[in-house]
């Protein structure tokens, strides 16, 4: 061979190095993890280099909900690294959470070698067996020749379609071995997924004539917009300014219409607002964008929406009809049908039936004069609604961009309840799963993307205990998130509905050894802070704020308030009970026997 026309082979690359260069190629800025024996090869490599930041947690459920967290508020794919056997098996619950509320999830797990794979070694699980039913999709990668591609492929099928949360375990052996690494344009493309984006026009045009026939419309949204992108929400908006319908959400949706915008209904559901119950009762044209008829939102299904033709926009074709029957499925991305809609109405001049819309817009006018959001305020102890109220007002004044995280119970309610979101990604929560621990971890994934925000997580005193070691990982990353606890020591919800159902008779859902939270936050090397007063509130969140450190915010409120308004399990949205007749007597004769099974 003549030496001028040498080639060059390909350089070949060990299976760790293709993962970081995977993760670059991919747009990775952040992952989230927790080193171990089967992923030690992994780790040596990110040591080697700056472009992919790693983000060291206390523990792999709070590595997912961090990557949830950072997913949620930027858009973009959340990552995390997790070893073998125990580092799996505590990524379950978030990946479940994340498949539930739709969270483009990406999770590296390390595997023992191939040829001990079975043989019960040292941390071994069936890592693809037990997360299969929480996942996307996942794999186990058995050649280096195939890690690249399937790596690749992992990103795509997370943040495309229906996102959800992908697992691809690895195992040491091919870790260590060597490859040629091949780009993700040159990774094949799966053919029997391909996601459908653009809906059927002809079905459109049908939705729209529908739309502009009704008389009594409402829009329902749900976290499907969110995931569709800001242009979703934008077009949204557009749709509402233009056909001047009612719009409601449910609680994965907040933020796509601002709270302050003039058809806004509040959220819908099981703790939704009466206005948004009752309009969704009576509405004879429901246009149903991005969400998918979750039982906490239809309440007794039978009964939902009875009087209406059902419209349901939805890119996961297996939604449709899958709860509820609609007159009109479009299989489609939020924001290309959106686009459409918008399109073909504006095409059609707005022909809506405006004197219809005049008395239905007077009727929701009679249903928000009930003030169905109402409490006794107190001047001698910290009412939970005033609490979030008084936090959302400070958040506004102090100018920056605020993200709200929760953890789950009753705190989760009041703060959907009373925090306005104008924004998409800004609310971050655990809806389907309803993953008690989620908010603090979720903060931090969230200020790790957002270093300059204001991040709050709105906790419960039982919730926050489950995942508190993260404020150890906030404290290491200088990441100043704020832990707003309403600590009313109580299992929140669970003591509510024992009170309301189980003839108050209170199972173990009283906190009686809860710790110091101020010395607690301390303890991690942060900051921490209590309210015990209605008149301490404002000047101690002023502190909370002000303060460049992570925070633990001890807010003393009322012992056992509860959380209304309320649609009992197994009721309509008709039946809901208001905080003026919700006495126990009241909620005891509403609930019947079915009721109560469906708790």
């Amino acid at each position: 061979m003549n030496a001028t026309t040498k080639t060059t082979e390909p350089k070949e690359i060990s299976g760790a190095e293709m993962v970081i260069r995977a993760l670059k190629d991919n747009g990775v800025e952040h992952i989230f993890g927790y080193p171990g024996g089967a992923v030690l090869p992994i780790y040596d490599e990110l040591f080697q280099q700056e472009d992919v930041q790693h983000v060291l947690v206390r523990h792999e459920q709070g590595a997912g909900h961090a990557a949830e967290g950072y997913a949620r508020s930027t858009g973009k794919p959340g990552v995390m690294l997790v070893t073998s056997g125990p580092g799996a098996t505590n990524a379950v619950t978030p990946l479940q959470d994340a498949l539930m509320d739709s969270i483009p999830l990406v999770c590296i797990t390390g595997q023992v070698p191939t040829s001990l794979i079975g043989s019960d070694a040292f941390q071994e699980c069936d890592t693809v067996g037990i997360t299969r039913p929480c996942t996307k999709h996942n794999w186990l990668v058995k050649s280096v020749d195939d890690l690249p591609r399937i790596l690749h492929e992992a990103f795509r099928v997370a943040t495309t379609g229906r996102p959800g949360p992908v697992v691809v375990d690895i195992p040491k052996d091919v870790q260590f071995a060597k490859g040629v690494y091949q780009s993700p344009k040159t990774a094949e493309i799966r053919p029997s997924y391909q996601p459908r984006l653009s809906g059927d026009e002809e079905l459109i045009k049908a939705a729209v004539e529908l739309m502009a026939t009704a008389k009594r419309p409402i829009l329902y949204t749900g976290g499907g917009v969110v995931n569709s992108g800001p242009e979703a929400s934008g077009l949204l908006r557009e749709l509402v300014e233009l056909t001047e319908f009612p719009i409601t959400s449910t609680l994965m949706g907040l933020g796509a219409y601002p709270a302050s915008g003039k058809n806004w209904l509040g959220m819908l559901g099981m703790h939704g607002t009466y206005e948004a119950n009752m309009a969704m009762h009576d509405c004879d044209v429901m246009i149903n964008i991005g969400a998918r008829f979750d039982d906490r939102i239809t309440g007794r299904l039978d009964k939902f929406a009875p009087k209406a033709k059902k419209i349901h926009v939805d890119i996961d074709p297996s939604s449709i009809n899958k709860v509820v029957h609609v007159d009109l499925g479009i299989i489609g991305d939020v924001r290309h049908v959106l686009e459409d809609m918008v399109r073909i109405w504006r095409a059609s001049k707005g022909q809506q039936d405006r004197a219809a819309l005049g008395p239905w817009w007077e009727q929701i006018d009679r249903w928000k004069a009930r003030n169905s959001l109402a409490y006794t305020p107190s001047k001698d102890v910290i009412m939970p609604q005033f609490a979030v109220q008084r936090l959302y007002e400070a958040s506004r004044a102090s100018g920056k961009e605020t993200f709200i995280t929760t953890e789950v119970g009753q705190h989760q309610m009041w703060a959907a309840q009373f925090f306005g979101f104008e924004a998409p990604n800004r609310w971050m929560t655990s809806g389907g799963l309803g993953t008690m621990g989620y908010g603090l971890p979720a903060a931090f994934g969230v200020q790790i993307a957002h270093p300059d925000a204001l991040v709050i997580d709105i906790a419960g005193d039982a919730s926050v205990l489950m995942t508190i070691q993260e404020m150890s990982s906030a404290v290491q990353h200088s990441a100043p998130i704020k832990v707003f606890i309403l600590n009313n020591q109580y299992m929140g919800m669970v003591r509510q509905w024992q009170q309301l159902l189980h003839g108050n008779r209170l199972s173990h859902s009283y906190t009686e050894a809860l710790p110091d939270f101020v010395k607690l936050a301390e303890a991690y090397g942060g900051v921490g802070i209590r309210a015990e007063k209605p008149d301490e509130l404002d000047d101690a969140i002023q502190e909370m704020i002000n303060v460049d450190a992570p925070v633990i915010f001890d807010c003393r409120v009322a012992n056992l308030a509860n959380c209304f308004p309320m649609i009992p399990s197994g009721k309509a949205h008709n039946e809901m009970l208001l905080p003026d007749e919700a006495t126990d007597e009241a909620v005891a004769s509403a609930i019947s026997a079915e009721g109560k099974a469906l708790v």
